[in-house]
């Protein structure tokens, strides 16, 4: 094997080994979460202006049925199969009104990818929690 074609096999392994998502701190997804906590509960399912986040991972978007004030965008994503994976949180968290036009969701979105990573690390947490059998 030729030295030129050692270094393309490991480019191509290595770009195929990084993690879609890199790993966030829930400790600092915490902090990053005060900017949400006025609106959105995240340790019991009562609502606030914006819906509760309770379980919110692969949860349908636009899906809690006490929560009255969802944008018609917001209801209309979830009937078309929209679903809150890593993946579109990411997206929503970074842009909300770029990646769901006509959202009524009031926040700008992050402007770091690691603030994105850290908040998605600790809804992950919070969701395992919950889900987590009670002794």
């Amino acid at each position: 094997m030729t030295r030129r074609t050692l270094l393309v096999t490991t480019a191509c392994l290595l770009c195929f080994s990084i993690p879609v998502h890199a790993e966030g701190d829930a400790a600092r997804g915490k902090q990053v979460f005060s900017i949400c906590a006025p609106c959105h509960a995240i340790e019991q399912p009562s609502n606030r202006m914006g819906p509760h986040l309770v379980g919110i991972m692969d949860r349908p978007a636009g899906s809690i049925e006490d929560y009255k004030a969802y944008s018609q965008a917001m209801k209309d994503a979830g009937a078309n199969g929209l679903v809150w994976s890593e993946d579109q949180l990411s997206q929503f968290l970074a842009s909300p009104k770029k990646f769901l036009p006509g959202t009524s969701m009031r926040f700008f979105g992050f402007w770091t990818e690691d603030k994105v990573d850290d908040l998605i690390a600790y809804l992950k947490q919070q969701s395992a929690e919950q889900q987590a059998p009670k002794p």
